[in-house]
């Protein structure tokens, strides 16, 4: 929905709203804001809101910290589970107080990719996002525990799905705040869900997926429920991904459809995928940030670990759904929930296009289940994993020239730093398993 100032200024008086939260994204994907009283409202609507930006992960030096926040105006939305004095919200782009875009803002680097699109000829990248989280009960301080909400499986109801209630008020909030939901249900793992959204353009996918985590985690915890999204909660079971599906658009045509290809795959898909898979091993410390996302990617879980496609086939990273025409579409199954959404767009996007640019020829498809062949046979058909831990993908981020100009010099850098002392302290740290395993043996 489109917004002028005055609509909001409005609608703020209208609706009792007292506070607002400019809301904006760390590197890292993690949700800030500044909160303001209502009577702050039209100077932060006329972007003259400032804020000390070298607090912020990734962000400035102390030396240069004021930075100003200036207002998406159309993501304006009134949080429905504050009654009284309400909370209203707004996304905000960061600049610089020169008045240029913070180069290290998610969102400016996903608007950045975007424009060389434009510049290519392409009006709209669409993203379907599937995120899926876990819900575990939380003690009685309110703080998460390791017992599963249900024992539930791959779309069970009630009462084997006691996550149902918890559920169903995620869609109806989101549903109030402007989403069109698809599907919900329980996913494959004990205590797993996930709720379907429409596709959108790329900027408000994004936004729509910071926005759903805050609703998921906030309506869980009404329900003495901890949702995380966590991409490998616990070992034995199914990790949480967050599939994309993607296409890019030229007006209201659908670049990737060709009804006269075999598979209705335009010569612009199959070099975006080729660009995917090329750039994957590389992008890959962005749409798998964590020391953890590399347990989920691993054979016998349903998680893409393997660089190939297929248009039925779900063991390779990248699957093409059924549906034809406007609907044609690249599902790239091996992000995680855990990546900054802006950042992990951004990186895909470029991959592609650089595919096309450069008219990378795609690779024969892998119709076999990948996950019983041999290492030989993967060799043999040439078929590369992906990283196979954090340190891995940072070394292959680094050395890639199109994923480092797609985050910018700055993103890049702070981004490589923070993930290096995250995997510094978790390689020198001593776990469970060891002592599990080592103590009484030696």
């Amino acid at each position: 929905m489109s917004y002028s100032k005055e609509d909001i200024l409005r609608i703020a008086k209208e609706e009792n709203v007292r506070f607002i939260r400019l809301q904006f994204t760390d590197l890292l994907g993690t949700i800030k804001n500044v909160e303001i009283p209502v009577s702050q409202l039209e100077k932060a609507l006329d972007n003259k809101m400032m804020f000390d930006g070298s607090s912020i992960e990734g962000y400035v030096r102390i030396e240069e910290s004021d930075m100003y926040l200036y207002p998406d105006l159309d993501t304006w939305v009134i949080f429905p589970w504050v009654a009284e004095d309400r909370v209203a919200r707004l996304i905000c782009d960061v600049y610089m107080t020169d008045g240029t875009p913070f180069l290290g803002d998610p969102r400016n680097i996903l608007k950045r990719a975007l424009k060389e699109a434009e510049a290519m000829g392409y009006t709209a990248m669409n993203v379907g996002p599937e995120p899926e989280f876990f819900l575990f009960k939380t003690d009685e301080k309110g703080n998460p525990t390791m017992e599963l909400n249900d024992q539930g499986g791959y779309f069970d109801l009630a009462p084997t799905d006691l996550g149902e209630n918890c559920r169903r008020e995620i869609v109806l909030t989101l549903e109030e705040m402007g989403f069109e939901i698809e599907a919900s249900h329980h996913e494959v793992a004990p205590g797993q869900h996930e709720i379907d959204f429409k596709y959108a353009d790329a900027i408000k996918a994004a936004d729509q997926i910071q926005t759903f985590k805050l609703v998921v985690k906030t309506i869980a915890r009404q329900h003495g429920l901890h949702a995380t999204f966590m991409p490998k909660p616990l070992y034995g079971v199914s990790g949480s991904g967050m599939h994309c599906h993607q296409s890019l658009f030229k007006g209201n045509v659908n670049a990737f459809y060709d009804e006269s290809d075999s598979l209705g795959l335009s010569k612009e898909a199959r070099h975006y995928m080729a660009g995917i898979l090329k750039h994957a091993r590389a992008f890959a410390a962005v749409t798998n940030p964590t020391v953890n996302s590399y347990k989920r990617l691993v054979p016998g879980y349903e998680a893409p670990c393997y660089v190939a496609w297929s248009s039925s086939n779900r063991s390779p990273m990248i699957r093409i759904p059924a549906s034809r025409g406007l609907s044609t579409r690249v599902e790239v199954r091996n992000p995680d929930p855990a990546a900054n959404p802006y950042l992990a767009l951004a990186v895909m996007l470029r991959a592609g296009l650089d595919g096309i640019k450069n008219e990378l020829p795609l690779c024969a498809p892998v119709d076999r289940n990948i996950y019983v062949m041999s290492e030989e046979e993967l060799i043999e058909e040439g078929i590369p994993s992906l990283p196979s831990d954090l340190k891995e993908a940072l070394n292959e981020m680094i050395k890639s020239e199109v994923i480092s100009d797609a985050l910018g010099e700055h993103a890049r850098t702070h981004l490589y730093e923070l993930k290096e002392i995250e995997w510094d302290m978790y390689r020198t740290q001593v776990h469970e398993w060891e002592r599990d395993h080592y103590m009484t043996l030696y």
